[in-house]
């Protein structure tokens, strides 16, 4: 089979040679030696190496390198329908049960992310509907792409981001008196934003909200993220707008109450319109001061930062994005050494968050409650959590087969 090759900036770079750079990059310890998802991802990109040289496959499968061509199979070589050709193939092993196809894919997929992201493809082809069409549709026996933060998950990364707020405030109070003003603002935004981090990776991973509920989303003018007068730490509230549509209370329990009250002191917002999580991207905030008024330009040199220049004015920053809000957890979860085994994420992702406290009222307090608290019918939320159900009744009949098939 010959597929025409695609033009890439990588030209003639072997595949084989990035898939080293590339687990590096995902293992865990010194030298990314380490870790179960290296471990699964490299025998992946081995399967999917063998097959782009034409090792395996259907007997007419020649590889993705053109017939008339002698060499190893490169960038040029990738394009959307290579991965489709993949996809059909790993659909075609009858062996492999749908889901862990889809499970298969995912790591090349997310090898092919890292390449679009390392400049070696032009764009992130596994990803493409084209490219995933021929996949089958999960035959949902085990939620492989749905990730569910495990408490151990949740303390590394709750524990990571208080060291970071306790570093920086300890950083910024060890300053000398005669320290220059700008280094003093470099250390207070430095805090800042170690604070801003905290309180979302807490309410990400305690309060179940969906993260679209409570950021931006630069699609829908709806939907512009949770203001501080949004919320009352004293009830234990926030007004969010629901994935229903419609404007709707959710609860803060209390492991959230500190981290958001701590920040709201340390920020000291102008106004109750700003907004809870605002961006922090240098270029969104300095073309937002550049087009405030004419006294704001001279006073830009002042600061060190645009952004404590916004807050000094009172210049309403955007709330950060849900695609934001992902950047900073792997951020997060790089920094914080979060142990994670997921073919589809290597990073503690937002929905994550949410189905792990999905799992804690679950086993605490019923299908009933939990759909309450998760803004959910109990219907969706008995099938999304029916491994649960299915270790209750396990240890039921256990309890059974001991009591009476022992007699």
């Amino acid at each position: 089979m010959e597929l025409a090759p695609a033009a890439t900036r990588a030209g003639s770079i072997s595949l084989a040679d990035s898939f080293e750079r590339y687990l590096q990059d995902k293992g865990k310890g010194r030298g990314g030696d380490g870790g179960n998802y290296r471990r699964n991802a490299a025998r992946e990109l081995k399967r999917f190496g063998r097959w782009a040289a034409g090792d395996c496959g259907r007997n007419e499968w020649t590889g993705i390198v053109p017939d008339d061509v002698d060499r190893d199979p490169t960038f040029e070589d990738l394009d959307e329908r290579v991965f489709r050709a993949y996809a059909r193939h790993l659909g075609s092993e009858r062996a492999i049960k749908q889901n862990t196809i889809h499970t298969y894919y995912h790591y090349i997929s997310a090898w092919c992310g890292w390449c679009a992201n390392e400049g070696y493809l032009e764009g992130h082809y596994a990803r493409r509907a084209s490219a995933m069409a021929p996949l089958p549709e999960d035959d949902g026996r085990k939620p492989g792409d749905q990730q569910i933060w495990t408490s151990e998950q949740r303390h590394t990364l709750t524990r990571h981001v208080e060291e970071r707020v306790r570093d920086a405030i300890e950083t910024y109070r060890a300053l000398p008196e005669d320290v220059d003003p700008l280094d003093r603002q470099r250390a207070r935004y430095t805090i800042l934003k170690a604070a801003r981090d905290r309180a979302l990776a807490f309410v990400i991973a305690y309060t179940a909200v969906r993260v679209g509920e409570i950021l931006r989303d630069p699609n829908d003018p709806r939907r512009r993220g949770v203001q501080w007068g949004e919320i009352s730490l004293d009830d234990g509230s926030m007004d969010v707008y629901r994935k229903k549509q419609q404007w709707d209370i959710a609860s803060l329990p209390d492991p959230v109450i500190a981290p958001l009250r701590n920040y709201r002191t340390l920020m000291d917002p102008p106004t109750v319109q700003w907004p809870v999580f605002p961006t922090l991207d240098q270029r969104t905030l300095a073309t937002l001061v550049q087009d405030g008024p004419d006294t704001i330009e001279e006073q830009r040199d002042e600061y060190a930062r645009d952004f404590l220049l916004a807050l000094d004015e009172d210049i309403h920053p955007p709330s950060i994005t849900t695609d934001g809000a992902r950047s900073i957890l792997q951020r997060l979860s790089d920094a914080a050494e979060v142990d994670i085994e997921h073919p589809k994420h290597d990073y503690l992702a937002p929905h994550g968050g949410r189905r792990g406290m999905g799992e804690i009222l679950v086993r605490g307090f019923g299908y009933t409650v939990a759909a309450r608290y998760l803004d959910s019918s109990e219907k969706m939320i008995r099938k999304r959590y029916s491994h649960i159900e299915a270790d209750e009744l396990g240890a039921l009949a256990t309890e059974a087969i001991n009591q009476i098939d022992s007699i």
